[in-house]
């Protein structure tokens, strides 16, 4: 089974953490992205330092600093277009202003965002950063990615007038950044549902209603922005909410609370099925949550035989 971009479901600007616009999400089948112009002969340029990525509980984390120098004699709007150094890292950008994406080279995504500051005069320098968050398992060894770029937009343009190159290191947890090994990140998902059968209870109105915990896990570092779960239930039975809830739900789906997964965590929560007054006693059939990856690249599972759990209706 293919884990896919779930589309028109929830909004993927709030999974991004990058205040990014929705409107401006890729298609699944986005073609991978030339290389910026390296140029140095426009009116703006752009330096970056190399990305030190620290080791947490949550994988790691890391600010890029770069400077953008308006080299012309009038002043300049730009914007900042980026390669983000994994798949869903999760840049945060200083100043910060709207971000969009536009585009993807394998699991990785390239952003645009706005300069944040307005005009910049001529002759000056603006100091920008951007934060990200790989999550990955924290090793006792160092890893490098190369290959990641922050250029500058002019106003009005599609491409970087110049870009800089840069280099993340994930500092070991040990503390070291020498003889790096390469980063490699899964491509393909890991997830796996967790269900029993559930039992729904008459309330005094005669409807419905059962609990029905739910167990999600995340084996490995693929990039998502998060999971949603589409939920295949008997006639009359739908989905009323699920605890704790963060994000939106409906009758046939609902999104696992709590966000971005890092590799080999496992949350469980209830989700609260209903059906309505007038549904006889007894079993109402087989129902199953089957798990799409919100992201904007197209990810297989693993193992796709424990994609899907399914479980036993019975009304009371």
């Amino acid at each position: 089974m293919s884990i896919t971009l779930s589309t028109g479901r929830r909004v993927s600007a709030a999974a991004l953490g990058l205040a990014v616009v929705a409107a401006a999400a890729v298609a699944s089948a986005a073609p991978a992205v030339a290389a910026p112009h390296t140029s140095s002969t426009g009116t703006l340029s752009i330096t970056a330092q190399r990305l030190i990525l620290e080791p947490t509980d949550q994988g790691y984390v890391g600010t890029l600093n770069a400077t953008v120098t308006n080299n012309g004699p009038t002043a300049s709007y730009y914007s900042l277009s980026f390669l983000e150094p994994a798949g869903a890292a999760e840049g945060h950008v200083f100043p910060e202003d709207a971000c969009v994406w536009q585009g993807a080279v394998g699991v990785r995504t390239l952003v645009n965002c706005g300069s944040g500051s307005g005009e910049l005069a001529s002759g000056a320098s603006r100091a920008h950063s951007v934060r990200f968050h790989v999550r990955t398992t924290p090793r006792d060894y160092p890893m490098v990615v190369d290959g990641s770029w922050i250029g500058v937009v002019p106003n009005g343009d599609q491409e970087p007038v110049q870009s800089a190159l840069f280099t993340t290191l994930f500092r070991s947890t040990k503390g070291k950044i020498t003889k790096p090994r390469p980063y490699v990140q899964a491509t393909q998902t890991d997830v796996s549902l967790s269900a029993n059968q559930v039992r729904l209870d008459r309330l005094p109105d005669g409807s419905l209603q059962g609990r029905m915990p739910l167990t999600v896990r995340y084996g490995n570092d693929a990039p998502s922005f998060g999971l949603n779960v589409i939920a295949d239930l008997p006639a009359g039975v739908v989905v009323d909410h699920i605890e704790p809830q963060d994000m939106p739900s409906s009758w046939d789906w609902f999104t696992v609370p709590g966000g971005r997964f890092v590799p080999g965590e496992v949350r469980t929560f209830d989700v609260i099925l209903t059906a309505p007054a007038g549904t006889p006693a007894g079993e109402l059939g087989t129902g199953s949550y089957t798990p799409t990856s919100d992201y904007v690249v197209s990810l297989t599972d693993v193992d796709p035989a424990d994609d899907t759990t399914s479980f036993t209706i019975t009304a009371g």
